[in-house]
Parts: C-alpha cells; sequence; structure tokens
C-alpha cells in the first residue's frame, strides 16, 4: 500500500500530539492576564521538566551570573517566548524517547539536531532576529520527520537506506522510493502539533529555501545551519555527505561572509554544552 504524509502521521499515536502541558503553558503565555507565577505553578507540575529548565538555565549556555534557583525566577530572566521555546524543545525530544536503538542512533540524531538548532540561534543573533530562540527549535525540528519515517516506515527506510549507499542525498532517495521527503513529514507533524506555520515550513523547506520566497529567510537560516552542522560533522542524521549550499540565501539572511568563521567556531565551542542541557537531568 502506498504511504502518504497525513497517513504516517495520523499513524504516530504516540508522537501525534504533544502533551498537554505544553498546551497549558502556552495557553498561559498567550494569555495576558496570566502572571509568571501562574506559569511557573503549571510547569513545577511536571518534576522533569522543572528539573529541566533549571538545569538549561543554570548551564554556561546562559552564563548567568547568579544561580537560578526557582522556576518563577527562571521565567523572569528567560522571558515567556524564550520559555516556551524551550519547553517546546525538552517536551518533543522526550517525545521520541521510546524510538529502539536499533532503528537509529537517537544520541547522534539529537546530537546533529541540537548542533543545528545552536547554529541557527547563533545565525538569528546575528542578525538581531526578535526570538533567536525560536530559530533554535526549528533547527532542532527539521529532521524530526525521519523519525517518524523510522517508526511508521521501517522497511522503507531500510531501502533508502541501502539505495543511499549507491549514492545520492539521503533527502532525494526519500523522494525518489516515497515521493516525499522526511522534512514534508516533519512539516505535517507540527502542522498537527498546532506550532507556528512559519515553525513547520521552515522544516519543510529547509533543504531547497528559495523554493519559497515566503519561508526564504526563515528557512534559509535553518539551511545554512544543517549545513555547518554536517561540516562539523557534529552528531549525524543518517545523511552521510556534507549538503550542498543553496547560495540564494545569502541575500536574505543579509550576513558578511567573514562572520561565518565566528558563527562556526561559537557552534564548536558551544556544542559540547548544548547536548548536556538536554541529557537527563
Amino acid at each position: 500500500m502506498a504511504l502518504d504524509v497525513q497517513t504516517l502521521v495520523n499513524d504516530s499515536t504516540k508522537i501525534g500530539t504533544l502533551p498537554s502541558i505544553f498546551y497549558e503553558i502556552n495557553d498561559a503565555i498567550e494569555d495576558p492576564e496570566a502572571s509568571f507565577s501562574r506559569i511557573g505553578n503549571i510547569i513545577s507540575g511536571d518534576a522533569a521538566l522543572s528539573a529541566r529548565l533549571l538545569k538549561i538555565v543554570n548551564s554556561s549556555f546562559y552564563s548567568f551570573e547568579t544561580k537560578v534557583e526557582t522556576v518563577t525566577h527562571a521565567i523572569t530572566i528567560v522571558g515567556l517566548a524564550q520559555l516556551r521555546e524551550l519547553v517546546l524543545a525538552t517536551k518533543v525530544i522526550s517525545q521520541f524517547a521510546g524510538v529502539p536503538k536499533n532503528v537509529v542512533d537517537m544520541e547522534a540524531f539529537w546530537g546533529h539536531s541540537i548542533a543545528c538548532g545552536l547554529a541557527a540561534k547563533i545565525i538569528a543573533i546575528y542578525r538581531r532576529e526578535p526570538n533567536a530562540e525560536r530559530y533554535y527549535v526549528k533547527g532542532i525540528l527539521h529532521d524530526v520527520g525521519r523519525l517518524v519515517l523510522f517508526l511508521n516506515a521501517p522497511e522503507q527506510m531500510k531501502k533508502i537506506l541501502e539505495l543511499r549507499v549507491k549514492g545520492g542525498l539521503l533527502h532525494e532517495v526519500e523522494m525518489d522510493v516515497l515521493g516525499f521527503d522526511h522534512a514534508e513529514v516533519g512539516c505535517a507533524l507540527a502542522e498537527k502539533w498546532g506550532l507556528h506555520p512559519d515553525l513547520g515550513n521552515s522544516v519543510r523547506y529547509h533543504h531547497s529555501p528559495s523554493m519559497k520566497d515566503e519561508y526564504l529567510l526563515s528557512a534559509g537560516i535553518v539551511h545554512l545551519a544543517d549545513v555547518i552542522a554536517h561540516a562539523l560533522q557534529l552528531g549525524g542524521s543518517g545523511e552521510p555527505h556534507v549538503l550542498p549550499l543553496d547560495e540564494k540565501i545569502f541575500p536574505s539572511i543579509d550576513l558578511p561572509v567573514n562572520l561565518m568563521a565566528s558563527i562556526i567556531t561559537q557552534v564548536d565551542r558551544q556544542y559540547d554544552d548544548a547536548v548536556q542541557m538536554f541529557r537527563s537531568a
């Protein structure tokens, strides 16, 4: 039976929805009358999330001068927009915690995804984007559709991996075999989760950002970040090659070329701390 994107996503019963606490936090953040205390109480109801959030904000990744000891304090320092993205990132990673190791090397997978998120965030900071943390999440989610394929289409993915050995980029082989690739699946999953369309479409076009002018900047940043993560060989997505760079993104991203060395150096230097943040608290 032929596979299609929506069936793959709809059949993902364990990952088809994010935990309800994410939506509770999101609704509270959107409520102009919600206090930091109320949002803190929601987060505190999830002991694992609270511990992880405190671990993240106290890591060298953020380098706050004093130790943050309460969730409410963390919210006041990090900010609501950044908080939502951090909660989303931690919950997405936890959603796939049960993927068997013989299916995919999850440590390598998340290592690459976090490297991409880190690079995207650093690029966004250089561009002075208003919520650089959102780009962190876009990077972390960029290959999430591949996990759905490994879980729900294991035989097809086995064939795809065998064909990839003969040559070609993995996402191109996916397209040849399935008629779609992991980027399209990832976008559909983001839509099912009710995430912002810009986030889903950044995932959808991260291999071909110049296909859609509307998402050229956001997808272009993720695309460049993905190339950097592959070039530095941080983690592994299943793709053995450094991806070709879509040079049409540069006028949109509008960063001096001489900044690239600094961006790459920062990604390499901060990577271990970024990965450590998302290990068990």
